[in-house]
């Protein structure tokens, strides 16, 4: 079976995460930092989760999973070590039609996490369909070292360079080179160059 790749927005979306350990907590972060409502349902959590909660950074249901839990999800994922819990969780999310993945637990999943390599807006996820998370973890970590952290702002750059030229352009064309040409990695290293150079010259003013 071929997976299709896709980049969810998530933003103001209610994700319900069923479980409270530290693969939920994991799961809980990224889904924050897309801008996710977060309900968590679980008996028990982490020290992290619960004070996301105190600070009503995510909604927290202390009570094990049950039949309605979904309502209002866009998205759902189950992260507990509980195979029956999982399937429960699956079993809901297949008849409300709502996407769910059970952490390592490829029989109940509609969706697999990627290993994912992140440089600001810049995000590379790689994926092995199941088969080999091991082999995906060393891809990141190579993918990691090829692509430094200064690609976030050089990424940033980028998108300001290609707002002021676009709105700038009679000819489309040439327009596109440029960019093309802008998005190289002769543009990187020279990019990386010149922010050193003026943050070493901050430095020494």
């Amino acid at each position: 079976m071929t997976l299709f790749p896709l980049f969810l927005k998530l933003e103001d979306k209610r994700v319900v995460v069923v479980g409270g350990g530290a693969i939920a907590e994991g799961k809980i972060e990224g889904l924050l930092s897309a801008g996710a409502r977060v309900r968590v349902i679980a008996p028990q959590t982490t020290q992290q989760i619960a004070e996301w909660a105190r600070f009503r950074k995510v909604e927290w249901l202390p009570k094990e999973f049950a039949a309605g839990d979904l309502e209002g999800a866009s998205l759902v994922v189950a992260a507990t070590a509980a195979p029956g819990v999982n399937r429960a969780v699956f079993t809901e999310a297949e008849s409300k039609k709502i996407l769910c993945n059970a952490v390592d637990d490829v029989e109940n999943c509609h969706f697999y996490y990627g290993a994912i390599v992140q440089r600001g807006d810049l995000q590379v996820a790689i994926s092995t369909n199941g088969k080999s998370p091991a082999l995906a973890q060393r891809i990141r970590k190579e993918l990691e070292e090829e692509y430094p952290a200064e690609y976030g702002v050089w990424l940033d750059w980028l998108g300001a360079a290609r707002e002021i030229l676009r709105a700038d352009s009679t000819d489309p064309e040439q327009t596109k080179a440029l960019l093309h040409q802008l998005a190289t990695h002769e543009c990187f290293d020279r990019f990386v160059r010149q922010s050193r150079n003026v943050a070493t010259k901050r430095q020494v003013a």
